[in-house]
């Protein structure tokens, strides 16, 4: 059985007793980088075989972990802090896995981006977590722009020296938002910070972030302010029949299309 193991992301007295339990047992731990982990198995007394797995060698640690747990090794999985895959190694592993058929669970534990979530006040009955941003620039933007009318809480991580930059791109694809920075969660100098995304993130950056931004405004639909009539033609002026600009026009309205079958163009063919 292979376990992914969530480990504190910064308090050592989060870890949960199952977590301990199943390093205890464990017969090998694969983590990200050997000298964190090794820490924290020694502040709980737990010593056990280390293997690197990170991002550069993660196909080799995935081959060595399935041929571990075919010969009934019981492994855990951790990364540096939080729950394995998130933002970290662990997802090839799992596919790795899965496709050899070999049973894999989870022992659940801390998130940065949950406890940010719930930190920031902002609504958490819809959002998107999308990580660090990655690549140039250009990259990033477009990235952004696939975000910028969703209506719910963004989530992304942000490292100390990109987090003034990953803002100020922010702003020039959502505009001015609220947003909150959280960073050193579970630690001593823990911080909660609420800024507009124009104005930026003030002070001095240190530590890991976590930036929540709040989504985009829902915004009227332009054509329901046409007739019913005028919507319905607007769709089939675009080509559709008017069996599908019913069916759009009744979906930009919020109302079943029986509302709406009364006002279909009869002159326009079907």
């Amino acid at each position: 059985m292979v376990y992914f193991v969530a480990t504190p992301i910064g308090n050592l007295g989060d870890i949960s007793e199952r977590a301990l339990e199943t390093l205890r047992a464990a017969d090998a731990v694969f983590c990200e980088d050997t000298r964190h982990t090794l820490k924290l198995l020694n502040h709980f007394s737990i010593k056990k075989p280390l293997i690197a797995c990170h991002k550069f060698n993660e196909t080799a640690a995935a081959e060595k972990l399935c041929a571990l747990a075919a010969e009934g090794k019981q492994i855990a999985v951790v990364s540096d802090a939080g729950t394995p895959v998130i933002s970290d190694p662990g997802n090839l592993l799992i596919r790795a896995l899965r496709e050899r058929g070999i049973a894999y669970t989870l022992i659940p534990g801390a998130c940065a981006f949950v406890a940010a979530l719930v930190l920031s006040g902002f609504p958490a009955d819809k959002f998107a977590f999308l990580g660090f941003l990655r690549g140039k620039t250009g990259e990033k933007k477009k990235f952004l722009e696939k975000y910028a009318s969703f209506d719910g809480t963004l989530l992304f991580y942000s490292a100390p020296q990109d987090v003034d930059g990953d803002v100020r791109l922010m702003a020039e694809t959502f505009g001015d938002r609220e947003a909150c920075a959280v960073r050193e969660i579970t630690k001593i100098h823990e911080s909660i910070e609420y800024f507009r995304l124009a104005e930026g993130l003030a002070g001095e950056k240190r530590g890991e972030y976590v930036l929540a931004v709040k989504g985009a405004e829902e915004r009227e639909n332009p054509l329901n302010a046409l007739s019913e009539t005028e919507h319905i033609g607007y769709y089939v002026s675009r080509g559709m029949s008017v069996k599908e600009a019913l069916k759009a026009a009744a979906k930009d309205r919020g109302v079943s299309k029986s509302e709406l079958y009364k006002f279909t163009l009869k002159d326009k063919k079907e």
